[in-house]
């Protein structure tokens, strides 16, 4: 694996849609790829942005499907439950000979900041208009459809909680069930920091090959400069904090990292821990789709191009009617898949 010199980025997490593709210094390289869980295509754009070729995907929200044919103009685009498209006879003959298959089943029943086991089996809505669906099985559905398509290669995202406890046991049968289909299975624990995006994300990614491809194994080995939120910060003051916020805003202290923290000092229950804390000489939290962010130094939630820094979406993504944080908390950031997909292509496609 190629390393990068410590102040040097890959790709540049600030950029448009209008820049296009592929990133400045990387070819086509002619490869070919299918999403599932696409959301709004926070993975679709580092593929591309790799120099891949991608042919669109499977999303079950209508509304957010609609936001991924705004941005993506995909080839394929499947507005549907990840079941019913495994089901489909009719795909074209494409879809059966791809080079790579991408998928990040919903997670929030591994998280370790969600109900984790009280929520398996669990049937749930993440937003109004969408289907109700149970999350944890969903990562064996992906397995099914891996297993219809037949990719020589696939990407499986998570998080970290998915190889934490007894969720040991859903990572175990994955890994299980893919090479008994046939595909030798690596798994890594990436941080989002590392690799050129300002966020720290922790996840999980499997990543399988055929086994008569016989690559090499996959090295994964990041260690970009951190982008702190100092370098993505906007000089913009007012204050959007509710009554409540505002509270606990003036009662916070040097190093509280959350509203959890500052309720619990306040003798209160330890409640709205997913408010977070931003400093500018820090690397932004995790972004999530329920989560806020609150500026140490300024009352305010971030600006919309500070979350769009933070997740390496596209300063000029149409979110239409959705909140930028829905999505880009969803998402894959653009660019912690485009640094993965470059190194699948460059130590086992451009090699084979």
């Amino acid at each position: 694996m190629i390393k990068y010199e410590y102040n040097e980025h890959k790709f540049p997490y600030k950029w448009n849609l209008t820049d296009g593709y592929p990133a400045k210094g990387i070819q086509p390289n002619g490869l070919k790829v299918f999403g599932t869980f696409i959301c709004g295509g926070g993975s679709t754009m580092g593929y591309k942005l790799a120099g891949y070729t991608h042919l669109g995907g499977v999303e079950i929200d209508p509304q957010v499907a609609d936001i991924y044919k705004t941005n993506h103009n995909p080839k394929y685009l499947y507005n549907q439950d990840i079941r019913e498209f495994n089901k489909l006879i009719d795909l074209p003959d494409e879809l059966y000979n791809l080079d790579l298959l991408d998928g990040s089943p919903p997670c929030s029943s591994f998280s370790m900041a969600g109900s984790r086991e009280k929520a398996w089996g669990k049937e749930k809505q993440f937003r109004e208009g969408q289907a109700v669906q149970t999350l944890d099985d969903l990562v064996f559905e992906y397995c099914n459809t891996i297993i219809k398509l037949q990719p020589k290669v696939f990407l499986l995202e998570n998080v970290k909680g998915i190889i934490s406890g007894n969720a040991k046991a859903y990572s175990k049968k994955i890994i299980q069930t893919m090479e008994q289909a046939g595909y030798k299975v690596q798994l890594f624990l990436l941080n989002a920091a590392s690799m050129g995006v300002p966020q720290r994300r922790e996840r999980v990614f499997f990543i399988g090959h055929k086994k008569e491809l016989n690559f090499k194994p996959l090295i994964l080995d990041f260690n970009e400069k951190p982008i702190l939120f100092g370098d993505i910060f906007e000089n913009i003051i007012y204050n959007d904090l509710t009554n409540n916020e505002q509270y606990l805003y003036d009662n916070k202290k040097i190093g509280d990292n959350d509203f959890g923290v500052i309720n619990l000092r306040l003798g209160n229950k330890q409640n709205s821990f997913t408010t977070k804390l931003l400093y500018k000489n820090k690397v932004c939290n995790t972004i999530t789709a329920g989560d806020n962010n609150i500026l140490f130094d300024i009352p305010r939630k971030t600006t919309i191009n500070e979350t769009c820094l933070i997740g390496t979406y596209p300063l000029d993504y149409n979110f239409k009617t959705i909140k930028p944080k829905y999505l880009i908390g969803m998402s894959v950031p653009p660019i912690m898949t485009a640094q993965i997909a470059h190194q699948i292509w460059l130590q086992w496609f451009k090699t084979a």
